[in-house]
């Protein structure tokens, strides 16, 4: 599979900026990005990332070409995107940003109850 030489260092150094936002071992392999217990997404090495969202929005994401069906889990919201040049980084990370958003918001409106 094609790779970009460094990718997973610029996800990991831009997500893992966030507030909030801890980057672990993924149980798979590769690094995990979480806020708590809930996971953002992991990346698979310069490789691949794997970001979990609604079905509604899967498809979404599907439909404008954004992300393809898990590579494991093709029936649930979980999306992957191949990382084969420097759109590709730009794109991963825009999808985690899209996740860590929908995640605070949703932890915020929560927390305001």
């Amino acid at each position: 599979m094609p790779r970009v030489d460094g990718a997973q260092l610029r996800i990991v150094e831009e997500v893992g900026s966030w507030p909030g936002v801890e980057v672990r071992p993924h149980r798979f392999g590769g690094v995990e990005f979480a806020i708590g217990r809930r996971e953002l997404g992991h990346v698979h090495g310069d490789t691949l990332a794997d970001i979990p969202f609604t079905r509604a929005e899967r498809d979404e994401l599907l439909a404008a070409g954004m992300a393809t069906r898990h590579h494991v889990l093709p029936d649930s919201g979980w999306v992957s995107r191949k990382i084969r040049g420097e759109d590709d980084v730009d794109a991963v990370i825009g999808l985690l940003r899209r996740q860590y958003e929908r995640v605070v918001a949703k932890r915020d409106r929560a927390s305001a109850v």
